[in-house]
């Protein structure tokens, strides 16, 4: 892109120069400055967007996560490097989540005592959360 921009650049100033008459060399060296000047912006411009997709570069190979291995191989010896992608949560924790959730909301709204039927019922569904989502991850595997 910057390289068809200075080309298109550079054969609008020739073909401006072509048509003028050199009589007036004053006028000419001024849009020849003109044009030298836009194209030391446009350059300008440019190393800064180049700049900053340095930059961003960096900045994402520094999240990558590397895992180093030191294992021996057969034939020479070395370190191995792998990157390693970080787990989510499991089918019995998120299960467990929300079943403590539900059970508290629905042990206070059935008991006649508030707090004590959102701890137990708290407690209930976490176990049913947590056993659902076990058998949801072992199913999938």
């Amino acid at each position: 892109m910057r390289n068809l921009l200075v080309s298109v650049t550079i054969l609008g100033m020739m073909f401006f120069t072509s048509c003028k008459n050199s009589d007036k060399s004053g006028v000419v060296d001024t849009e020849k400055q003109v044009v030298i000047d836009s194209m030391k912006v446009v350059a300008e411009k440019q190393r800064i967007i180049d700049s900053m997709k340095v930059d961003a570069a960096k900045i994402a190979k520094e999240k990558e996560v590397i895992v180093v291995n030191n294992t021996t191989k057969t034939q020479s010896s070395g370190a191995t490097t792998t990157t390693t992608k970080r787990k989510g949560w499991s089918g019995a924790a998120k299960g467990a989540v929300i079943g403590v959730g539900v059970g508290a909301i629905t042990g206070a709204a059935i008991s006649k005592k508030k707090g004590e039927g959102a701890i137990i019922g708290g407690l209930a569904g976490a176990g049913v959360g947590a056993g659902t989502g076990a058998i949801i991850d072992s199913s999938k595997k």
